[in-house]
């Protein structure tokens, strides 16, 4: 069988994490997480964000390309926790736009990120967990993830907006667009079979694929 490249992308507490895990069991892939690499510049970052919030992105922005080059490289299928592209298209924007980045600094870094971008062959799908802020906020609550306390309604919103702005203009590699407040994949099977029906239409080169209110409805 061919191998295959999926990345799951979505907002802070929608799912990706649970997802890959769920969807590596059923396809008998390799999942691949969200590196943990210490950044040296966080603390310096927190301090002062105007001040450090560049140097802080560019090391993200290092680490996830590595993590991209080695998945592309890798000798199975692969499901990758967040891609590449959000480090810039979402994070790091919020943050230019915040005022945290300033224009030199941010077209810098944009213009290394679509450099790099562009010599990096894309995912062969990137599945998008679409959610509403209450949706989110409910499960980073239920998750109990003590450094995720602090994050607001208000900020979930600002990055929701980023994400549906980078998701209806990318064009890099087909997209798949998950409705994450009306499915349950953990608690319900028939939930996860209908985005393994779907991902795999994807991947074989259909064009219309989504999920419609009565699929979703009736999948147990």
């Amino acid at each position: 069988m061919k191998k295959r490249f999926i990345a799951v992308a979505g907002n802070i507490g929608v799912g990706k994490s649970t997802l890959v895990e769920l969807l590596c069991e059923r396809l008998e892939w390799k999942p691949f997480y969200e590196p943990v690499t210490e950044n040296p510049y966080l603390e310096d970052f927190y301090a002062d964000m105007q001040a450090w919030a560049f140097h802080s992105q560019i090391f993200f922005l290092t680490n996830r390309l590595r993590s991209h080059l080695e998945l592309l490289d890798h000798s199975t299928s692969v499901i990758q926790d967040r891609t590449v592209y959000e480090d810039a298209e979402i994070f790091a924007r919020n943050l230019y736009q915040q005022g945290r980045i300033g224009d030199r600094d941010y077209q810098s870094y944009t213009d290394l990120y679509r450099l790099l971008t562009h010599l990096l062959a894309p995912p062969d799908l990137v599945v998008y967990l679409r959610a509403s802020v209450p949706t989110l906020v409910k499960r980073i609550d239920q998750r109990g993830r003590n450094f995720e306390s602090t994050i607001s309604p208000d900020y979930l919103a600002q990055l929701n907006t980023l994400y549906e702005t980078w998701i209806g203009d990318f064009s890099l590699c087909p997209v798949l667009t998950v409705p994450a407040d009306d499915m349950d994949y953990v608690s319900n099977p028939g939930h996860l079979n209908l985005i393994v029906e779907k991902v795999q239409e994807k991947l074989t080169g259909k064009e219309e694929v989504v999920f419609s209110p009565e699929e979703v409805a009736n999948s147990h």
